[in-house]
């Protein structure tokens, strides 16, 4: 049953059983989870735009990001020009989209809450790798490690690897990825899919953003350790 941050239960039905590993691991996804990252990536787009010619409706893209880079440029580009074209883009991305992207409201909190838990964060997400580690850096956001490269179920290769329970994203294919890693998949509705969606999804706990987040760590940390 998919909860809201006010009617969690008593346990969650996906919380580790006792000599689970790293218990207190938990995965978050990058773009429109713990940064809004429209600004810059809309920038992007509009400088690939005036390069090629070719028309992108920037704001469209910016509307449906997690999927891999690719995924959009297919709906502006014929395919022989994709490999160019992520080639051009990723060019032009940390001049463009790394000043502009902030973090999410509540973005820090959360990442030091599962710290002062004495637990680990690992950011999993389909951007490559080389420009998450920008956002991150810039913003401060300090998790212990970052991946990229991965989307939906191929994120459960990275969970599994840093024994992560919880997975924390804003997307269906963030639900897809926990599901397939075996770990508890929480929302938030700070993407592209409201509190309703994300939960008919088969998220397990639904948060409205990040801010929520503490709290609701809190008490399953609480529960976790309970059952050690």
């Amino acid at each position: 049953m998919a909860l809201t941050a006010s009617s969690a239960p008593a346990a969650d039905p996906a919380a580790p059983s006792p000599g689970a590993a790293a218990p207190l691991t938990v995965g978050f996804d990058l773009d429109m989870t713990l940064i809004d990252s429209r600004p810059g990536i809309r920038a992007t787009y509009l400088e690939l735009s005036a390069r090629t010619g070719v028309w992108i409706d920037a704001e469209l893209a910016v509307s449906r990001l997690g999927p891999p880079l690719e995924h959009e440029l297919a709906y502006w580009f014929p395919e022989e020009r994709i490999e160019e074209m992520v080639a051009a883009y990723r060019e032009m991305y940390p001049t463009h989209a790394i000043e502009p992207s902030l973090a999410l409201p509540g973005a820090k909190d959360a990442i030091q809450a599962v710290r002062a838990a004495g637990g680990r964060s690992v950011v999993v997400t389909a951007k490559n790798e080389p420009h998450a580690r920008l956002h991150v850096a810039h913003l401060g956001l300090e998790p212990d490690e970052v991946v990229g490269w991965l989307w939906a179920e191929a994120k459960a290769e990275a969970l599994r690897a840093h024994g992560a329970t919880v997975y924390v994203g804003d997307h269906l294919g963030d639900i897809r990825g926990a599901r397939a890693a075996g770990a508890l998949a929480v929302s938030v509705a700070t993407g592209p899919y409201d509190e309703e969606a994300l939960r008919a999804a088969g998220a397990d706990v639904v948060l409205p953003d990040l801010t929520a987040f503490p709290a609701w760590w809190a008490a399953y940390a609480e529960r976790v350790a309970a059952r050690a």
